[in-house]
């Protein structure tokens, strides 16, 4: 069975790289019916803090990337990562190792002063000299001497690496703290990962951890790198281009779903399938259709999927989300004023996120004065008379869309203008702006009562 694993270090936030890699990962397990592991690798103590953990989970959770099991955190396995680590030490494959760091610094500018890679030396690896005293080694694995390790990548194919190019990595610190190639090995091991997908910023690391699998014992993974993903500049991808925390474009008002389906199509893709649900993508999803090559993000193709996903949300849902943003707004749909559902359909086409739609639905639930300007420039000798005639004809008139639409009509006749020197003044007089959705629609929702106090105390503010 496919056992696939996201495996974040709680160091920061989840930006958009990493969402990208644990979507990849949720998608190959459901497309196999298999198990999507979340593990939490905490081992970085100065770095590793409670509030980036929340903000993983908070995100993962945001985003509808449901994990089978987990999350583990390796800061509870500290023995586990000991009892593989003397196995290894009794088998041969790893050695204690005492050089002091002033040494290991003094090593490596000898190396680069001669031109050469500083990697370690391996001073301790063979070594019958008697260990320094009060000095606390740490353990080294053996890495082996001569010959590769070749492995065909599920996404960039067959990769090898030299064994001479790597030297003996470090599996436990000096305080028993395992490193990060150690720890993930074990863990893979022991959660029976089969199929490891991550960032192509692992490639490097990918050699030594094999090397480690097998000295272990236990099924080696398969293992996909990912491609990056840089900024529309080309540049690698940074706060300015949108490598933010998911739980901020949660807050600037993005709906899980278009970051998901924006996310998808980093990378990979279905044909020419633009706009699809996570659900869809998992019963598409293959390895061999992600790109070899480092995709782009451009924040306005996500802000148009979001738009679109704006238009084709549950309304209740919706209003469940913008009810609070009008709350800050100073405005109470469940207390006065029409229903938010309705209110929220028919902006809805204008804007791309929720915190525009709560502002595009706040004068439905207060007046707003209009700018000087535009009063100076829409409520004039010309239209201030029809307003007067249409506050009137508000009084008895249907209250629905179709009977406002013929009396504008109507009205545009009788007084010989356009419909624009209507439907503009009223804007400007009962919403406080020049442009709104469709204004027998606006009247109908904001209701007669409401609509003629609104235009009798324009009409008095301005001298009408």
């Amino acid at each position: 069975m496919v056992r696939t694993r996201f495996a974040p270090s709680p160091t920061g936030f989840l930006h958009i790289g990493g969402a990208r890699t644990a979507l990849f990962c949720w998608a190959y397990a459901r497309r196999h019916g298999g198990t999507f592991v979340l593990r939490i690798e905490d081992t970085d103590l100065e770095r590793s803090t409670e509030a980036s953990v929340k903000t993983i989970l908070d995100s993962m959770e945001w985003l509808g990337l449901n994990w089978d099991e987990g999350p583990f955190y390796q800061m509870q396995r500290l023995d586990r990562y000991r009892e593989v680590a003397e196995q290894l030490l009794r088998d041969g494959h790893a050695y204690w190792c005492y050089a002091s760091k002033e040494e290991l610094d003094a090593m490596r500018t000898a190396q680069r002063e001669r031109g050469e890679k500083p990697r370690y030396d391996g001073r301790w690896r063979d070594s019958t000299a008697t260990p320094p005293a009060g000095v606390k080694p740490v353990l080294r694995f053996r890495n082996p001497l001569a010959g590769e390790v070749v492995w065909d990548d599920l996404v960039k194919g067959e990769i090898r690496f030299a064994n001479e190019e790597l030297d003996d990595l470090v599996i436990l610190r000096a305080d028993g703290i395992p490193t990060y190639n150690f720890g993930v090995v074990v863990d893979d091991l022991d959660m029976n990962i089969t199929h490891v997908l991550r960032g192509d910023d692992h490639v490097n690391n990918t050699p030594r951890q094999i090397n480690l699998y097998r000295a272990i014992g236990g099924a080696l993974p398969r293992f996909g790198h990912l491609p990056m993903i840089l900024g529309p500049d080309g540049e690698r991808m940074s706060k300015r281009h949108g490598a933010v925390s998911c739980t901020q474009y949660r807050d600037e008002g993005f709906l899980p779903e278009a970051v998901l389906n924006y996310l998808a199509r980093l990378g990979w893709s279905h044909g020419n399938e633009e706009v699809f649900s996570a659900q869809q993508m998992a019963e598409w999803f293959t390895l061999d259709h992600i790109s070899r090559s480092p995709a782009r993000f451009d924040g306005e193709k996500l802000m148009w999927l979001n738009q679109h996903y704006l238009k084709e949300a549950d309304l209740v849902r919706l209003a469940r989300l913008v009810l609070p943003l009008m709350h800050e707004r100073g405005c109470h749909p469940e207390q006065r004023g029409p229903a938010l559902e309705p209110v929220i359909d028919l902006v809805r086409p204008r804007v791309h996120l929720l915190p525009e739609l709560a502002d595009a639905a706040i004068y439905f639930y207060r007046q707003i004065h209009a700018h000087q300007d535009h009063v100076t420039q829409h409520l004039n000798a010309v239209t201030l008379p029809i307003l007067h005639d249409l506050q009137g004809r508000f009084a008895d008139c249907a209250w629905e869309r179709g009977a406002l639409s013929a009396l504008f009509k109507d009205a545009a006749t009788r007084h010989g203008v356009k419909m624009g020197q209507i439907g503009v003044p009223l804007r400007v007089a009962i919403c406080g702006e020049p442009q709104t959705p469709s204004i027998d629609a606006v009247l109908e929702l904001i209701g007669r009562e409401e609509v003629r106090r609104r235009l009798a105390d324009t009409l008095a503010r301005v001298g009408g």
